[in-house]
């Protein structure tokens, strides 16, 4: 009789001293974490260190990272540029509620690389930024709805939660009439009735809705390219039809750059895809990592600043904040770091051909080569629903294989491989890809095998990040 071929072998990976602290922090921390979005339980990972692409865990583990903190390291982990004028400009004192040159210097250099923002101003996160932009909107034109599209994530403010990244696509309900479903308890019932969801890629829905509400919508808000579901792409000309529409009917476009910022192009999303917002939201890539965030835009709009509208903060451009966005800015803007992230997403996508298309599985690129999926479909995604009919356990499998092999992608199929400058070191890239291709041989034989759920099966994995 013959018997099942034994599971293919997986690297074992050390978690002694993780177990030990997970079980520590679970005394202190809610799930062990400080961010719901880290909390994996058991194979919740405690870092010690990064340098570069690469990161090591408290046990010694070492992963090449293709997460890059959901984004913000583009240059790479412990950057001597970077952290070496932090470091000088941070022994003159770091917070003080008070202006400091740095300030000026990063928010002068937001305006010149991006080429449309007349005025900008420092915050801490990007939730911060998008809830700024969105209350600046409300105060400008008067009106209290914001339109934003399902599966974006905009931060975690109350007027960001609502239908961002639900596991069953149904409660997002009617795709002619979406609901407001907020994400987690403790939204209040009118905060969520001031925003109303869009279906992404989809210009016939806005102008039908624009047309019903239009007088009551302030501004509609947008990642330009969707994120949070391994970032789908507009469909060709969606952004300047949203943009004529917008102003057709007085509503101001908001441009959630927290992602794509500094990263698609040196302005941005709205650089490479030829638009000029009303308001835009930067963090994550403009401060290498450390937490410095903005909000910005036309003159006319930033105008409802200082008098008409609240914005304040104690760490709000603060000096470590400040230093770490002027020097990466200034490499962004003099180095050919951006070309060389684009070029190793490309031959990282190259690569990843090479070895699918053999397999006969059907699946697509999505995003941009500095920031992409790999979604196993035989659909053009172009929206948050189309996630859903995505093979995403064969996904999820895969990226947890590659975590055990030594390259750490997001273990969620939603979320987006994230380049950096330093991917270029050494044989990174031919790492990565053999990784990839032990970890889909090992998820395509457990599927084989029945260890692995067949497509369409509806197993989930935690939810993704911003």
């Amino acid at each position: 009789m013959a018997t099942e071929p034994a599971a293919r072998s997986v690297p074992a990976l050390r978690r002694e001293r993780q177990t030990a602290l997970y079980r520590r922090a679970l005394e202190t921390l809610p799930g062990g974490t400080d961010s719901n979005f880290r909390a994996w339980g058991d194979d919740t990972i405690y870092v010690d260190r990064g340098k570069g692409g690469r990161v090591w865990d408290i046990d010694g583990n070492e992963f090449i990272d293709l997460r890059m903190g959901y984004g913000p390291v583009i240059l790479g982990h412990g950057d001597e540029r970077v952290d070496d004028y932090v470091n000088e400009r941070m022994r003159r004192g770091v917070s003080f509620s008070l202006t400091t040159e740095d300030e000026v210097r990063a928010m002068e250099l937001v305006r010149e690389l991006t080429g449309w923002v007349d005025k900008a101003r420092m915050t801490v996160s990007g939730t911060e930024a998008t809830m700024h932009a969105m209350r600046i909107a409300r105060a400008y034109t008067g009106r209290e709805k914001i339109v934003k599209f399902e599966g974006q994530y905009h931060g975690v403010h109350d007027y960001a939660l609502i239908s961002v990244s639900p596991n069953d696509i149904s409660e997002l309900g009617d795709a002619d009439n979406p609901v407001r479903l907020a994400w987690g308890r403790g939204i209040p019932g009118a905060v969520a009735d001031t925003i109303i969801p869009a279906r992404y890629n989809n210009i016939d829905f806005l102008r039908r809705l624009f047309e019903r509400e239009g007088d009551q919508i302030a501004a509609i808000i947008v990642e330009p390219v969707l994120g949070n579901a391994q970032a789908i792409m507009p469909k060709p000309g969606f952004h300047q039809a949203m943009r004529a529409l917008t102003e057709e009917f007085g509503i101001l476009l908001i441009f959630d750059e927290v992602k794509t910022g500094f990263r698609l192009a040196r302005g941005g999303a709205a650089e490479f895809f030829g638009i000029k917002p009303d308001l835009a939201t930067w963090a994550k890539a403009m401060g290498n990592g450390y937490p410095a965030a903005a909000f910005g835009g036309r003159e006319a709009v930033m105008s409802m600043l200082p008098d008409k509208v609240s914005h304040g903060g104690t760490y709000a451009g603060n000096r470590i904040a400040a230093a770490a966005a002027v020097k990466t800015l200034e490499i962004l803007r003099d180095t050919d770091a951006l070309e060389t992230i684009h070029a190793i997403g490309r031959r990282m996508q190259d690569g990843l051909r090479e070895i699918l298309n053999p397999t006969g599985l059907p699946y697509v690129f999505t995003g941009h080569p500095s920031m992409f999926g790999i979604m196993f479909t035989d659909t053009e995604p172009s929206e948050y629903r189309d996630w859903a009919n995505t093979d995403h356990e064969l996904y999820d499998a895969i990226a947890v294989g590659m975590h055990a092999r030594g390259a750490m992608p997001e273990p969620d199929s939603r979320e987006p491989w994230f380049i950096c400058e330093a991917h270029a070191e050494g044989d990174i890239v031919d790492q990565v890809l053999t990784i990839f291709n032990d970890s889909l041989d090992a998820a395509l034989e457990a599927r084989a095998h029945g260890r692995l759920a067949p497509m369409g099966s509806g197993a989930m994995s935690h939810p993704t990040a911003g």
